[in-house]
């Protein structure tokens, strides 16, 4: 009876110690890989951290706050046909709130909490994002813009957001509601749980048929009112053109300053700066046709003197 004893015992402590293992904390674990991402070996992700540089706009942070949230499936239960939700599906502070999210994920896969929006000078792609893979908790820190916007937020696994796994957050007054938010605003696409599987399959197929006589019937009719074809216009012969050697030309010619001007960039970078360049021709363009029309106005506008 004693050895019994003993051994369930044994099994009951060993079974808390796994079951205390299976709940991880990673805020310990992150490795600072830079501009706010932080990262670790076991699934858990901060992107856009910010605990220090204020927004523009931000004269000074307004008040530090620290929620929870809390994802998993037992909380989509209280929305029928959701999969996967958030404890909580709206948040509002003050502009310039500084403001750390503890993220516990109580599920056996991955979830993220995931904020869009945000201005992409401070924070990279423009968002904040924490992201764990199964049953653990991980924290991250920014702070919020100035004045008063609703921002999304959501889980970015495929179908999470759809199952149900979003949320928004209301800094100042918002700026109005999102769509399809659980329990706050209804769905773009109402779910009809009325409607069974035969009903659905019918709908279905009589969709299918209507589409495909359509498809059939549009050639018909577009050969019956089709315009007498006007003859293509004649390709030129050859391959080389006069506007194919000025354009070789041209090219040879800015070759290398081009190579100058954009040696050391980043393809977005020479991008930009193509399109400054265009900004700028076109602007003195209509300059130019600018001063034009005023000085043939104000020829016109002379009295000729009297002979």
């Amino acid at each position: 009876m004693v050895k019994f004893f003993s051994a369930g015992l044994l099994m009951v402590l060993f079974s808390a110690s796994v079951a205390a293992v299976d709940y991880q904390e990673h805020d310990g674990m992150l490795m600072n890989h830079g501009d706010g991402h932080l990262m670790d070996m076991a699934g858990g992700m901060v992107m856009g951290q910010n605990a220090d540089v204020l927004p523009g706009g931000c004269d000074s942070i307004s008040e530090t706050k620290e929620i929870t949230v809390h994802a998993g499936h037992k909380y989509a239960e209280k929305f029928p046909g959701r999969m996967f939700a958030f404890d909580t599906q709206e948040f509002n502070f003050k502009p310039c709130t500084k403001l750390t999210v503890h993220f516990v994920n109580e599920d056996k896969i991955r979830h993220q909490w995931m904020m869009h929006g945000l201005p992409k000078y401070l924070y990279p792609k423009g968002m904040f994002h924490l992201e764990i893979s199964g049953p653990a908790k991980i924290s991250g820190t920014l702070i919020l813009p100035p004045g008063d916007k609703t921002y999304l937020v959501h889980c970015d696994i495929a179908q999470h957001m759809e199952k149900g796994m979003k949320a928004q957050l209301k800094v100042g007054k918002g700026d109005g509601d999102l769509p399809s938010i659980p329990g706050i605003t209804a769905n773009v696409v109402a779910d009809d749980y009325n409607v069974g599987l035969p009903e659905l399959l019918a709908t279905a197929a009589a969709e299918e048929k209507a589409e495909a006589k359509k498809a059939f019937e549009a050639p018909v009719v577009a050969e019956a009112v089709k315009p007498a074809s006007k003859p293509a216009p004649q390709e030129p012969e050859g391959f080389i053109t006069g506007t194919t050697v000025i354009g070789l030309a041209l090219g040879l010619l800015l070759a290398p300053y081009l190579a100058r001007k954009f040696k050391g960039m980043t393809a977005s970078e020479i991008i930009a700066t193509i399109f400054e360049g265009i900004g700028m021709v076109v602007d003195r363009v209509v300059k130019l046709f600018s001063s034009l029309l005023k000085l043939a106005l104000n020829n016109k506008s002379k009295i000729l003197p009297k002979s």
